[in-house]
């Protein structure tokens, strides 16, 4: 009786915990389904007359699907480079021997813990001396130079774990590195970079700080700044920003889906060490 009791109350909880979570989606596909005179009446209950309106003004009054083809540019084209790059350095720290190895990875993971902030001034600096503000690539070049960092220590962890024989065996049969890499190491290593590809691209898209100072010029924002800027504007539109928020959740929503079978496994990859 007393174990039934505890399962109980261990699923009466998730069920809570669940609900808590569901909410925030709750409420904002009823609230951007809403009118602004419906919204005023009534801001949490369901909507009485359900309408599209909002979605169809995203694309009027604001130029959101360009802001959402730029998001698409820069994160698919951040985290590619970073993917690539991170990859033939983790391999190399992982198996290689080379002088000052380890310090590298040291020095890798104190970048992980600089703060984005503290490097804004810089940046900024060094791009306005580039020419490249107002363009996607100073925001490209800061995303990939910001996921190098933690994509190489995410690698790294799980590069480590994979047998040391295989590689040995392949590199006695007489086997290039860039051979090892792609034929033995990137084939045990899909879900793991699979995932590393997911947690990036969300970061991307959803970073709002470098995008908001980089990219003035509101034909090449992204849309999470493009969003938070009009939000300024009019805070009163509350249905509006809803509807944006849902299409921006969508993508990152069905990337998670498509990758969810690979994701637990993935971030769980190289724990033990």
């Amino acid at each position: 009786m007393k174990r039934l009791s505890t399962a109980t109350a261990q699923q009466a909880l998730l069920i809570l915990l669940s609900l808590v979570s569901v909410y925030p989606i709750w409420f904002t596909v009823q609230t951007a389904l809403k009118s602004s005179q419906s919204y005023s009446v009534d801001p949490i209950g369901f909507p009485s007359e359900p309408t599209l309106a909002n979605f169809r003004e995203l694309f009027t009054v604001m130029p959101f699907g360009l802001w959402t083809l730029n998001s698409a540019i820069v994160a698919f084209v951040s985290v590619a480079a970073a993917t690539a790059i991170s990859v033939f350095a983790a391999y190399a720290i992982a198996f290689g021997r080379f002088p000052g190895r380890l310090a590298f990875f040291n020095l890798n993971i104190a970048l992980v813990a600089l703060p984005p902030v503290a490097l804004v001034v810089p940046l900024f600096t060094l791009m306005l001396q580039m020419g490249l503000i107002n363009t996607l690539w100073s925001v490209i070049l800061v995303y990939t130079g910001l996921l190098v960092p933690f994509s190489i220590f995410f690698l790294v962890n799980f590069f480590r774990e994979l047998p040391h024989e295989l590689i040995e065996a392949a590199v006695i049969d007489g086997a290039s590195h860039i051979g090892i890499l792609f034929r033995i190491v990137m084939p045990l290593s899909l879900a793991t970079t699979f995932t590393l590809v997911t947690v990036n691209a969300i970061w991307v898209w959803n970073e709002l700080l470098f995008a908001l100072v980089l990219l003035q010029d509101n034909n090449r924002r992204t849309v999470m700044a493009g969003l938070s800027l009009f939000q300024g504007r009019y805070s009163t539109n509350e249905p509006l920003m809803m509807a944006g928020a849902l299409l921006c959740v969508l993508p990152l929503l069905l990337l998670y889906l498509a990758s969810q079978r690979f994701f637990i496994r993935g971030m769980t990859a190289g724990i033990g060490k």
